[in-house]
């Protein structure tokens, strides 16, 4: 798969080339506005949908507060259930766990289910350098590994693509993964589900390593829970010998009663749907059922810097249901390849910023990559309210310094001490009417402001020397 998301250039720069894609845009515009209409449905049904938002709040913000017990609860019942637990403090680490336990099993190919983790790690990539192919089996990943591409939502990673493109991918690529698409293949959706159900069944079949993330990991049982729609997950933990699960530390919930919550408002906030189709769910091994053999890596990567964060902290609270990409006026119009991130859309923009800093160019520009109309914080399932960490995060880039964040700086100082000064004030305004016929329609210095923007017109006469001569008292006293 292309693409590591380093290197990409800012998300202005980004977006400013996605937005004069056409069939990009129509593709996005199309799938948001389906899946968020369904969801607002979906939705509307629960009389409770506030309270159980609020209580998902409230679970999360609980767990991590004491993040450091539930974890090491997690790891003592996963053990005890005959799992081995591994502990990655970044992604080198977590790729270099993985890749020695594939070798070890002497396999040279893993099935995967759809995880947000092992790409934000860039394991494909990893674990290729160590000569071990690894099959993505969720249909949407399939085809954004079959096409070379990089994913670019995070429910549905291929949504910048239509019918007639996936056709022409799995016509193309398909043989050169393993089994071709059948002789014919039309853009029919059931013809192309089929396609990839043929092509994916001998590797299911044949796989002995499969590896996976969690959408929640319960700490009294030591359970991993995977929320899927499509049953290719369940066949990757199921069939193979062994099973390796890559697992942010902020996944944990205390308890199966806390679960409950979830299980109401994931599937209706990400596929309107009001139950998981497979929810699959797997604590440690058992003889005779399943994998024999069961590693839990917990993945650490930024959270805990992010967990210091009072403000930033709230995006550990996400349950990747993508809600907030489907409602973002953003998105919409620059696609999820624009953030140069795995986790793209509003909630990409306070969450990589914080796992990777705010350093690099792409990186500083993600806290910027929103109108902060609300849409985001209105729809989440968990009440992230993306708008404040936004504005929070564009604080810390500001106090970075840099050419722009300086200029702005002193231009607020010098305006400040300027409108603290109301004679200096007064003299600028009538200096500035006077000379208004000489003044540029652009303001020198804001290209990125004034590129759609022009300057008002300068009236003939400043406001104040309008007041002091059209509302001085009248001979009786009396204002005109």
């Amino acid at each position: 798969m292309s693409g590591t998301f380093v290197g990409m250039p800012s998300f202005p720069r980004a977006a400013k080339e996605a937005v004069h894609n056409k069939t990009l845009r129509g593709n996005l515009r199309h799938a948001t506005h389906t899946i968020r209409d369904k969801r607002a449905k979906a939705v509307a049904e629960l009389a409770d949908w506030a309270e159980l938002r609020e209580a998902g709040k409230q679970i999360k913000d609980h767990t991590l507060r004491h993040l450091d017990r539930y974890l090491v609860q997690l790891e003592e019942r996963v053990t005890a259930a005959g799992g081995t637990v591994h502990w990655a403090a970044d992604a080198d680490e977590a790729n270099r766990i993985v890749a020695d336990l594939v070798k070890a099993t002497g396999e040279s190919e893993v099935v995967k289910v759809k995880s947000m983790a092992t790409q934000e790690i860039g394991l494909n990539e990893a674990l290729e350098a160590e000569g071990i192919a690894a099959y993505e089996t969720d249909l949407a990943e399939l085809i954004v590994q079959l096409g070379d591409d990089r994913p670019s939502h995070i429910l549905v990673p291929a949504i910048h693509r239509n019918r007639a493109e996936i056709r022409d991918i799995f016509r193309t690529k398909m043989a050169d993964w393993g089994r071709a698409a059948p002789d014919g293949l039309t853009d029919i959706p059931a013809d192309l589900a089929e396609a990839a159900r043929l092509h994916l069944r001998e590797k299911f079949l044949r796989a002995k390593v499969g590896i996976s993330g969690a959408n929640f990991m319960v700490a009294e049982t030591g359970t991993l829970v995977v929320f899927e729609s499509e049953g290719n997950g369940r066949m990757c933990l199921t069939l193979p010998e062994t099973l390796i699960s890559v697992v942010g530390i902020e996944k944990v919930v205390p308890s199966w009663r806390d679960l409950e919550v979830f299980l109401q408002t994931l599937p209706r906030s990400s596929t309107a749907e009001r139950m998981n189709p497979y929810t699959s769910t797997w604590t440690g091994t058992a003889d005779g059922d399943g994998p024999k053999t069961f590693h839990l890596v917990l993945l650490d990567n930024g959270r805990t810097g992010t967990l210091a964060d009072e403000v930033g902290r709230q995006a550990l609270r996400c349950i990747r249901c993508s809600a907030c990409l489907n409602v973002c006026p953003v998105y919409e119009r620059a696609g999820g390849h624009a953030y140069g991130s795995v986790y793209p859309g509003p909630i990409g923009a306070i969450l990589s910023p914080q796992l990777r800093g705010t350093q690099s160019e792409i990186d500083a520009s993600l806290p910027y990559a929103s109108s902060l109309c609300g849409a985001c914080y209105e729809v989440c399932p968990v009440a992230i309210d993306i708008p404040e960490v936004l504005v929070h995060l564009r604080e810390r880039v500001a106090d970075q310094g840099g050419k722009g964040h300086r200029l702005e700086k002193a231009a607020m100082k010098a305006a400040g001490w300027v409108l603290d000064h109301p004679g200096v004030l007064g003299a600028g305004e009538r200096a500035a009417s006077k000379t208004r016929r000489l003044h540029p329609s652009k303001l020198p210095g804001a290209g990125a402001w004034t590129r759609s923007r022009e300057l008002p017109e300068m009236p003939a006469e400043p406001f104040r020397d309008w007041w002091k001569k059209n509302r001085k008292p009248k001979p009786d006293g009396k204002k005109p």
